[in-house]
């Protein structure tokens, strides 16, 4: 029955008395179509005129008629092992060139988001900005979902943290407690959109020589992901957005397209990464179908080495 159906329906029984016989059903809200954006992997810094290159970013992105974006994460490049003072900096920096975007902007946390966890920093795990807490600060909680125009967004968090102090990309178990729970919420059919940084599928390793090979850490994607992508059978997923790698990329897993969009800082500022120039994704949403375009913005590197 739809939602339409069902309220007249239940209108009609109330004149009668008869309506609090019927099951409680929870509808999902109407959708509309929608546009936002996905601005990720940004590395703003001082140098290679990142500052510069981002600045253009966001004023081409600012005339695409969109709701709001979402930061794919990778923020700042870089604060895992430099001073305080210079993260604090480069924080600041990126604050100020974000409002050239001029819309509502939602975040996600990339490694290179959190405070000298390398132990090269000298930063003690006991400073009351270490790990996330600075992202957090800034930015708000490293997951949460929120709903828009009859969509449900969930911002996940990939980045865990290891004993000798390095990063892996991992969903912690209160998060998926969390993400378990937020998505049972959901009354049934409910269109859901995701964004992670570090992604939950990729092909990545399978045509880039050498990554593959064993390594002390899971970085390239989430070594749980399977654990995440079960939560999602019997969803409405629509697609899940992914940074990371820098490249574009499209891999669709039970009928989930998981999109990892190329970055606006290219080859980290250093012309094209793979053949993926500097830009970022405009994403539409109609007809219970996600659909995905590249936009670039004619930044053009100082120091140029392709690949």
């Amino acid at each position: 029955m739809s939602a339409l159906n069902r309220r007249h329906f239940l209108s009609l029984l109330g004149a009668t008395g008869l309506s609090a016989a019927l099951p409680s059903v929870a509808l999902a809200a109407p959708v509309e179509p929608l546009t936002f954006l996905f601005l990720t992997d940004t590395h703003l810094q001082p140098e290679l005129d990142a500052a510069k290159g981002c600045d253009m970013a966001f004023k081409k992105a600012r005339g695409i008629k969109a709701d709001f974006a979402i930061q794919g994460g990778d923020h700042v490049f870089d604060s895992l092992a430099v001073s305080k003072q210079r993260a604090l900096s480069l924080f600041d920096l990126y604050g100020k060139t974000e409002q050239d975007l001029g819309m509502k902007l939602h975040h996600t946390i990339g490694n290179h988001d959190c405070l000298d966890i390398y132990p090269a920093s000298g930063m003690s795990p006991a400073d009351p900005l270490y790990g996330k807490k600075l992202f957090e600060e800034r930015f708000g909680k490293t997951y949460h979902s929120f709903d828009h125009k009859g969509y449900h967004f969930i911002i996940l968090d990939s980045i865990g943290f290891t004993p000798d102090r390095a990063y892996e990309g991992r969903i912690d178990a209160a998060q998926l407690q969390w993400l378990a729970a937020d998505l049972a919420a959901l009354p049934a059919g409910t269109p859901i959109i995701v964004s992670v940084h570090i992604p939950l599928v990729t092909a990545f390793a399978s045509y880039v020589p050498g990554t593959d090979t064993p390594s002390p850490h899971h970085g390239l994607s989430v070594i749980n992901a399977n654990e995440v992508i079960q939560l999602f059978d019997g969803h409405n997923v629509l697609g899940v957005l992914q940074g990371h790698t820098h490249i574009n990329e499209t891999v669709l897993w039970k009928g989930v397209p998981y999109i990892t969009s190329g970055a606006i800082s290219g080859n980290w500022w250093h012309g094209t990464r793979l053949g993926t120039p500097e830009g970022f994704t405009v994403v539409t949403v109609a007809n219970n179908k996600l659909t995905t375009r590249y936009e670039t913005y004619g930044f053009q590197s100082i120091d140029p080495k392709n690949t």
